[in-house]
């Protein structure tokens, strides 16, 4: 029995079943009773391990103490537990340390718990930790099939080819049962999107990604510490403001008043913004300085929390969960029957770059085209300018046109183009703009930022030309003096295209 202790004291973090039988051989006689206290109604005794026990335990446990607690009719001698009552042990596994209690149930089986369960891992982590797993076990099986196939003799291959004929019609039905499964598995994982209401499958559960979204979390606050502006600074109150003022204005929305929304801006140059599935809203100070006025910063964040609100994260990867399953069938079967390991290879690329353009691209292409709509709702409900929607992604093709930055096509990004966007915005906006005023938001002004902008791009092509002009003379002999501008007339303006732009817009 006094090994028992040792090693319940050794394990806390463990759950030990005791036998029934055990509990009610466990007596007082094993420990020494110092001291009673009284506090509601109940006795507690503090019992010190005996001269055996403290050889067995480590130097930092030499002074552990068992402190039991049971009823005050409990008399010497009775066995401490019994199917009546309930007992909470309390065990000091250092001198100066917290107790740690230790429940055992009432009937039936007993337990000592001695410490929190340990979480698992969220399912998506476990699923990225896997997925390359996966694809190497997929290669490997692949690959032994064929070296197992070529190892036969000719006379077997033909008798295995024959009987794989003859029960073409089996090995079709299993097939099809493998179709039918993988058809019930899709159709009972099929959810409503909100706000848009879109049929879309999800496999992972909202509760699984909120845990990883904490992990995310925590992850990029360490990343992030020492780049974080504090919550007084200008810049950070208004990114402040505009949120809570946003989900205020959508608390209609489920997903939206259920979220407890907080704000972090980061002190980089980077042009970008996220929010995690539990409402943590990162942006960097650049994507601030991109933005023209508060109406254009409600639209991105609006983007933002719309990728949150509809779950898009938990949504993509429930799908690339799916295609990836599929996908292993058609890797073990490139790897079985391509000839050599240069040619599997081979097809390996060609299958995940197909995969890619064909559908993970396209699928994330078409939940931004959704979270900008969405994104335009939110916006509209909480009394922004929804017209200033388009005009940002107007601003960052000019922009990436001065930066001289290369243009990718449309379908290898996962993001559509800046002109798609535009024109999708454009689309949209009438019907955000009712949506506003059924708001009972203020009177917008009668000068369209959309024409502003244009307005402000044609000045800004105006200037750009008259300088390529006068390049083209100064380089010329004899045209340096003409090239010049004079006091009077100033043709070369005194700020940068991006400075330029700024002002206009």
């Amino acid at each position: 029995m006094e090994w028992f202790c040792v090693r319940l004291m050794r394990n806390q973090g463990t759950l030990i079943h005791v036998p029934q039988y055990l509990c009610r051989s466990f007596q007082t006689s094993l420990c020494q009773e110092r001291r009673s206290l009284t506090r509601n109604a109940f006795t507690y005794t503090e019992l010190q391990a005996s001269n055996t026990c403290r050889n067995l335990l480590p130097s930092t446990t030499t002074d552990s103490v068992c402190r039991l607690k049971f009823g005050q009719s409990l008399s010497r001698g009775r066995p401490l537990f019994s199917d009546i009552e309930i007992r909470n042990i309390t065990v000091w596994t250092h001198s100066n340390g917290p107790p740690v209690p230790i429940w055992i149930s009432q009937r039936g089986q007993n337990c000592f718990h001695t410490s929190a369960f340990h979480r698992a891992l969220p399912a998506p982590i476990v699923w990225l930790i896997l997925k390359p797993l996966q694809k190497i076990a997929a290669i490997i099986l692949g690959r032994s099939i064929r070296k197992w196939w070529l190892a036969l003799p000719p006379n077997k291959q033909l008798l295995l080819r024959q009987e794989a004929w003859q029960r073409r019609w089996k090995l079709l039905a299993v097939g099809m049962a493998a179709m039918v499964l993988v058809t019930i598995y899709v159709l009972t994982h099929l959810d409503e999107s909100p706000v848009t209401g879109r049929t879309r499958l999800l496999v992972f559960s909202e509760k699984t990604y909120m845990e990883l979204a904490a992990v995310t979390a925590e992850a990029y606050m360490e990343e992030f510490g020492t780049s974080l502006i504090s919550e007084e600074d200008p810049r950070h109150q208004v990114v402040e403001r505009v949120v809570q003022h946003m989900a205020q204005r959508n608390k209609d929305i489920p997903e939206v008043s259920s979220v407890q929304w907080s704000v972090h801006v980061v002190d980089s140059p980077i042009i970008n913004a996220f929010v995690l599935p539990n409402g943590k809203v990162f942006i960097f100070t650049g994507m601030l300085e991109a933005v023209a006025d508060v109406h254009q910063l409600t639209f991105i964040l609006g983007h933002e929390m719309a990728h949150a609100v509809m779950g898009h994260s938990a949504e993509q990867a429930s799908v690339s969960h799916v295609v990836d399953a599929l996908a292993l069938v058609l890797l073990t079967t490139i790897w079985a029957l391509c000839p050599r390991d240069s040619l599997a290879m081979l097809g390996h690329w060609i299958q995940t770059k197909l995969q890619q353009l064909l559908f993970d691209r396209p699928y994330s292409r078409k939940l931004e085209s959704e979270a900008d709509q969405v994104g335009l709702q939110l916006a509209a409900k909480a009394c922004a300018d929804v017209r200033a929607g388009p005009v940002f992604w107007q601003q960052m093709e000019i922009n990436d046109q001065l930066r001289r930055e290369p243009t990718v096509p449309e379908w290898f990004s996962t993001h559509p183009s800046h002109k798609n966007r535009v024109t999708q915005l454009d689309r949209l906006v009438p019907q955000y703009l009712k949506l506003r005023e059924s708001c009972s938001c203020p009177a917008l002004p009668n000068t369209d930022p959309r024409q502003v902008f244009s307005q402000s791009v044609k000045v800004l092509l105006e200037q750009e030309r008259v300088k390529a002009d006068d390049r083209k003379r100064a380089s010329q002999p004899g045209g340096l003096a003409t090239a010049l501008p004079t006091s009077e007339t100033g043709t070369v303006p005194s700020q940068s295209p991006e400075a330029s732009l700024k002002t206009a817009t």
